[in-house]
């Protein structure tokens, strides 16, 4: 069983910055892509970024691009993302996901374990 673990979250003015932790249990973290999807009050989860298994690909939703960064650290079993000039809109609570293959991908449906969520708030 794999367990994710968020953490990170809080309260921020637009423009700052906060960098999200996500730390994972068992020893399978290596061998699969990871993904963080935010969901706001009333809305769908949505993608805004994934690594591949390795960190060496990356990919990103259009509304953060150049705002956010995924990376991840194998031998701690953790994934990072550092989210920079805040806007209010990123409210949300942030889950961290387990991808089903190695290389990173949008769908939802490629992800098979999912943290708790921390929650982000982005005040204007």
């Amino acid at each position: 069983q794999v367990q994710l673990v968020e953490s990170g979250g809080g309260l921020v003015q637009a423009g700052g910055s906060l960098r999200l932790s996500c730390a994972a249990s068992g020893r399978t973290f290596s061998s699969f892509a990871m993904g963080w999807f935010p969901q706001a009050p009333g809305h769908a989860r949505e993608f805004v970024a994934a690594i591949s298994y390795r960190g060496g690909s990356r990919i990103y939703s259009e509304s953060v691009k150049g705002r956010f960064s995924i990376s991840r650290d194998n031998a701690k079993n953790t994934v990072y993302l550092q989210m920079g000039s805040l806007k209010a809109e990123d409210t949300a609570v942030y889950y961290c996901a387990r991808g089903t293959l190695v290389v990173p991908t949008m769908a939802e449906n490629e992800y098979d374990y999912w943290g708790q969520g921390t929650q982000v708030t982005v005040s204007s």
